[in-house]
């Protein structure tokens, strides 16, 4: 394993079912890479659950991954606070952002940059206490929505965004093998359909 981070930012998102999941492969990652490049002088690493491989160990490397990224960018969702893995996802960083305030050794509270897909009036009291960047008046799954004139508007969003994230990214504290990283427990083994004799 790396001794050093690998990726910037980790989009984490609930992946089943509704728009989220469109709207982040269509529209906010490509645009979040596009403009992290034009603003950074380092090839900047995003790491998006569909990057995994056909045949990879999903759940390992998602947990590498996490270890070693930067900051987490959630788009929040009522659904996204409870699907377990992204809760973990949350919490792994929130973990390492009250060890990094214990040790001084970054600003505690900028490691995880939430985002808000939809809804909020039903995210948990504990979300409600980070300040997020909100998207719902942007968040059109269909790619053909970056052919309208409200996708100009999206677009001047992402670079408010990008300019916060410019900042925030080289402040993450120094890599460290310990940090801890939560995982949902494994699915319980299903029973088996032969009969018995």
């Amino acid at each position: 394993m790396a001794l050093v981070y690998e990726y910037d930012v980790f989009i984490s998102y609930r992946r089943g079912g509704g728009d989220a999941p469109d709207w982040v492969r269509n529209h906010f990652h490509p645009r979040l890479q596009r403009l992290l490049d034009d603003n950074v002088d380092y090839d900047v690493k995003i790491f998006l659950e569909d990057g995994v491989p056909v045949g990879g160990k999903w759940p390992q490397e998602v947990r590498d991954a996490l270890q070693r990224t930067r900051i987490l960018i959630p788009v929040c969702s009522p659904k996204y606070f409870y699907d377990e893995w992204c809760l973990a996802e949350w919490h792994t960083m929130a973990k390492r952002e009250e060890i990094v305030a214990k040790d001084g050794s970054a600003k505690p509270g900028r490691l995880i940059y939430p985002v808000i897909f939809s809804d909020s009036e039903n995210f948990p009291r504990w979300a409600h206490e980070r300040r997020m960047r909100s998207f719902r008046n942007w968040n059109k799954p269909y790619p053909q929505y970056q052919n309208t004139p409200e996708y100009l508007d999206f677009d001047r969003e992402m670079t408010r965004m990008v300019e916060d994230l410019v900042e925030i990214i080289p402040q993450a504290p120094p890599w460290c093998a310990g940090w801890p990283v939560e995982t949902p427990p494994p699915d319980p083994p299903r029973p088996s359909k032969l009969p018995r004799f």
